[in-house]
């Protein structure tokens, strides 16, 4: 099974490219959604949560606020860091039990672990190899405030909490430019996974 780690930064179209990956025919693991999982209602996480930045952060059911919380998180680095240290371990992990439940299965070909924070998880450590879906700073704005209704600021806050594109460049080996028209960017999807996955699987089978 090839195994590839996908991520991008806010706004550059990662899940897109997700979808496209699965029409083609690969299996997808959302590690953005093992990130709501392991916060949902009464889950230790969701308690440690609170234990540190306290009962606000739920809504009225006892469920977590995620928009509460994220606007307290990507407005102070140090309290971003203190999520991440409670989140990360318990998503990594689970993780691991889906790469190897999948590979127990022994029906998949490509797999694609699919995260925003693919390298700061050290989850492009499972992977064998990353493509890293780009677009420049003021793309990523634009998208961000045109989407969400959010304010520039806090897109920039959201920007800059995460791991600058240029560290991201340095370890991914397919960089996907997404500033053109989603048309543009299937094409260089369905492309790269004829070039890359015959030369991978290549690689793979010597």
């Amino acid at each position: 099974m090839l195994k590839i780690g996908l991520t991008g930064g806010a706004a550059t179209g990662k899940s897109t490219v997700s979808s496209i990956l699965k029409r083609l025919g690969a299996e997808i693991i959302d590690v953005d959604m093992t990130a709501r999982k392991v916060v949902e209602k009464g889950s230790p996480c969701l308690e440690k949560i609170v234990m540190h930045f306290g009962q606000d952060v739920l809504l009225a059911d006892g469920s977590l606020n995620r928009k509460k919380l994220g606007d307290m998180v990507f407005a102070d680095k140090a309290k971003l860091e203190k999520l991440n240290a409670i989140v990360h371990p318990v998503m990594a992990a689970r993780v691991r039990e889906t790469i190897r439940a999948i590979e127990n299965k022994k029906s998949t070909e490509v797999l694609i672990i699919d995260a925003a924070i693919l390298i700061e998880m050290g989850l492009h450590k499972m992977a064998d190899c990353v493509w890293l879906v780009w677009a420049d700073r003021k793309t990523q704005i634009e998208r961000l405030v045109a989407r969400d209704g959010m304010s520039e600021e806090k897109a920039e806050n959201i920007i800059d909490s995460q791991m600058p594109m240029e560290e991201k460049i340095k370890l991914a080996d397919a960089v996907i430019d997404n500033t053109g028209t989603p048309e543009a960017l299937e094409n260089k999807i369905i492309k790269l996974w004829a070039i890359k996955i015959n030369i991978l699987h290549t690689r793979m089978n010597k």
